[in-house]
């Protein structure tokens, strides 16, 4: 692990892959961290090189207080990160809230981009707010532990969920193990503007892709939805949820690296 001081906050990242190549970032959801893409840091490094990185309060990344958790505060760390590493333009792909920086940065830093990738992520406001505040509130008065069945539905697709998969066990022990704190990131989620209408001149190619079991933002919301606020294309993976990346990482690699050829040429 390395670590880097940007916009006002310490964070961690991992790097692997030749300097002088293309690079690629890699944003994370909530509840995760930037093991999440662990895969792709393996695979994609003989050929990109690969970044993936905590976002501030969460993973080994500095704490933060509730006002500076919000995605604009994200977009810009990861704007700072990018240039600070010397990354730009680069590919960025992001899940979930790690999309909601991906689009951002589409729309209001397009010089760092050579694309951006949203996964299972949406360009809109929070459609579940009603649904989804009871949870946040929940988390920080009792932790997330107390609800673990009820981020896994979120988080993961039916498939996963029942088979029981190495990636839904290793993020069911990771969530079980979050403090109260990690309520503070959800409530910025969910209290996130839409970027829609920022997103309408942006000429960053844009790839959204959705898991077909996703059950917090179901396409059209993480597919057809964001490809048409951006222009761009949407792609649907099956037997996936909330976190396709982690569920079906061969399938999105591959989507991925067939993104990166028609943008690259």
């Amino acid at each position: 692990m390395a670590s880097i001081d940007v916009n006002g906050t310490t964070l961690a990242y991992d790097e692997a892959g030749p300097k002088d190549a293309t690079a690629i970032v890699f944003s994370h959801s909530l509840f995760f961290n930037r093991a999440m893409f662990d895969y792709y840091l393996q695979n994609f490094s003989p050929q990109y090189r690969v970044v993936t990185y905590d976002h501030r309060g969460q993973g080994e990344s500095a704490s933060a207080p509730l006002d500076e958790l919000d995605m604009d505060t994200l977009t810009d760390d990861a704007a700072a990160l990018i240039e600070a590493l010397d990354l730009g333009p680069c590919h960025f792909v992001g899940n979930s809230m790690g999309g909601f920086v991906a689009l951002r940065l589409a729309a209001r830093r397009p010089d760092l981009l050579r694309s951006a990738v949203a996964l299972n992520s949406s360009a809109e406001e929070e459609h579940k707010l009603a649904e989804f505040e009871p949870v946040v509130a929940a988390a920080r008065d009792k932790g997330p532990a107390e609800l673990i069945d009820i981020l896994m539905y979120i988080m993961f697709g039916d498939t996963s969920i029942a088979e029981e998969t190495p990636a839904a066990k290793h993020w069911r022990l990771h969530m079980l193990s979050l403090p109260n704190s990690i309520a503070d990131s959800a409530h910025q989620v969910i209290h996130r503007r839409s970027i829609v209408d920022e997103l309408a001149s942006t000429k960053v190619p844009v790839l959204a892709i959705a898991g077909s079991e996703d059950h917090a933002y179901p396409p059209p919301i993480s597919s057809e939805n964001i490809a048409a606020a951006t222009g761009g294309r949407h792609l649907t993976v099956e037997a996936a949820g909330h976190s396709v990346s982690a569920e079906q990482p061969e399938i999105v690699a591959g989507h991925l690296r067939d993104h990166f050829a028609r943008v690259d040429g």
